[in-house]
């Protein structure tokens, strides 16, 4: 299914954004977000996610001093079945450099879109329409797939 919704792609990064779809929203996003998920988990894809999504993902329940549902998310990201967590490393670190000087990325974003690149990625899923392809890395929204 995700090959259809990807255009055959074999690695995928993975937006923040998506997984909060996943953990809290409904609706389109999050069915979408979940049959990415999902066939990732089943082999079809493999995913790559930064670290730094941790951090993003677990805001919301911070803000609300829920310290548990924080780990919660870390442990769930962390134990993704065939989704490989990227460090920021300086090989990442370089490449979001060269990024964010090449146009308007936020460090997050240039961060996110660097370690989808760096560990071989060709496509980094997201729902943000400031994030733009990059050379190398094809950017699809989550709005635009449609689950078949």
């Amino acid at each position: 299914m995700t090959t259809r919704l990807l255009g055959g792609h074999d690695r995928v990064g993975i937006d923040s954004n998506v997984l909060i779809y996943l953990f809290e929203g409904s609706g389109p996003q999050a069915d979408v977000a979940g049959a990415v998920l999902d066939a990732i988990g089943g082999g079809e894809v493999e995913g790559v996610l930064a670290t730094l999504a941790i951090s993003e993902v677990g805001t919301g329940p911070a803000r609300h001093g829920d310290d548990a549902m924080v780990q919660r998310y870390a442990d769930e990201l962390a134990s993704l079945e065939n989704v490989r967590l990227v460090p920021l490393d300086r090989d990442v670190a370089v490449e979001a450099a060269l990024m964010r000087g090449a146009g308007p990325l936020s460090l997050a974003d240039a961060i996110h879109l660097a370690s989808a690149k760096v560990a071989g990625a060709t496509v980094f899923v997201t729902n943000d329409r400031r994030i733009t392809s990059v050379p190398g890395l094809e950017v699809r929204y989550l709005d635009e797939l449609a689950i078949p």
